[in-house]
């Protein structure tokens, strides 16, 4: 018999260094779908790849099997996975969701041929906030009229947590092997029971939970947040590596106060258990110190227009501890960090720059964040930005 099929859109860090390996461990072939040439043409080739799960404590390789690869310009073939997969899985990064719907529709569409086809859950990592809901109009968009009213009881879009950690391969690791990814051991795939459609899917690792809000929001203004605040500030202090920021003191200091004030905050909005979620802070920054990640500042960084966003992981969690009658100021310097980053190699990064240039602070302030100049917040990440600026130029 035919082994069942997993779709991944995204054969990057996710896809290749988390999901790849808990479902061919839970029984699927795997059809990873990217743009990378290079990288389809090896996997598709090799069938498997490795992946070096880096601990604290060892480091181990993996093969990872069986795999194959689809270029998902080629909308037919992207299609005809997708009506014949068990499971969907998209970590393309939140930008790209528009560009896979069009072939998800087809394969769904072909799917929805057969009248005794099962229900199918896409699984979506991305890391921002209304995720499923986009996908969702996006793919609605793109069925014919006649097979929109089948997409509710048929497809789940199912948000889930991705708290593994798997830097980008660097420019040496990728000419000796093209399909090598590296990341941390850490195993846990919390996933949103009510959004499944039909059984939750049998994935190891994975856990379906409700209410799921708590966990979207402990890991984006807990784990998101200290990650973007050690890339802003480690950016600040002329550092390479997240690690190396996680052991300044001044970044330190600022990152500790700012964790502090979100898990205030999540545990008066959720209720949450304060010693485990302390646990769980501390667990965090154990892993985030893991010298054979490597971790670069500028990964934890790109991108600071969308990570500025006003529920996103820094401007959110401040406006959550404003909510709880608390005033932010570790997350400030996150704020003003995200405004004050300066990358010639992030296009996102330049954009900001250029409004910064263009508008001024106010008006980007209130555009990119929705914070205004005049209220508490808006003043402090004023006086906060034009400190790191001063300090950047030797002021």
């Amino acid at each position: 018999m035919r082994m069942p099929t997993a779709v991944i859109f995204g054969a990057g860090s996710v896809g290749r260094g988390f999901l790849g390996q808990l479902f061919t461990e839970s029984g699927f072939e795997v059809v990873f779908v990217d743009v990378d040439t290079p990288l389809v043409a090896a996997l598709d080739q090799q069938r498997r790849y490795t992946l070096r799960l880096s601990g604290i404590d060892k480091v181990e390789d993996r093969t990872i099997t069986p795999v194959r690869a689809v270029d998902g310009r080629d909308v037919e073939a992207v299609a005809r996975e997708v009506g014949e997969a068990s499971l969907v899985a998209t970590a393309v990064g939140a930008r790209a969701l528009g560009a896979i719907a069009r072939p998800i529709a087809q394969g769904l569409e072909r799917r929805w041929q057969i009248p005794e086809a099962r229900p199918l859950n896409i699984i979506i990592c991305e890391n921002l906030q209304n995720a499923p809901e986009r996908l969702r109009s996006f793919i609605h968009d793109a069925l014919a009229a006649e097979s929109r009213i089948a997409l509710p009881e048929r497809v789940g879009f199912v948000p889930a947590v991705i708290a593994r950690m798997a830097p980008v391969p660097t420019p040496e690791q990728r000419a000796a092997d093209v399909s090598l990814i590296v990341a941390e051991p850490y195993k846990v795939l919390p996933v949103d029971r009510a959004a499944c459609v039909g059984e939750v899917p049998e994935v190891v690792g994975l856990y379906a939970v409700a209410p799921f809000e708590a966990y979207t929001a402990r890991k984006l203004y807990i784990h998101n947040a200290a990650h973007a605040m050690l890339g802003y500030l480690g950016y600040q202090r002329g550092l390479r590596y997240g690690y190396e920021a996680l052991e300044d003191t001044w970044v330190r200091e600022r990152v500790d106060q700012a964790l502090n004030e979100s898990a205030r905050a999540l545990v008066a909005e959720y209720a949450l258990e304060p010693v485990a979620l302390q646990e769980h802070i501390d667990y965090l920054l154990v892993r985030f110190g893991n010298r054979a990640l490597a971790d670069p500042i500028d990964r934890l960084a790109r991108d600071p227009l969308r990570k500025l966003a006003p529920t996103d992981r820094l401007v959110g969690a401040a406006r959550l501890v404003e909510r709880q009658g608390m005033i932010p100021q570790g997350l400030v310097w996150g704020i003003a960090g995200a405004l004050a980053y300066r990358d010639a190699r992030d296009e996102h990064a330049l954009a900001l720059e250029a409004r910064l240039a263009d508008a001024g602070l106010a008006r980007v302030l209130a555009d990119v964040a929705g914070i205004r100049i005049d209220e508490p917040l808006g003043k402090s990440v004023s006086e906060m930005y034009d400190m790191l600026v001063r300090s950047r130029a030797g002021g």
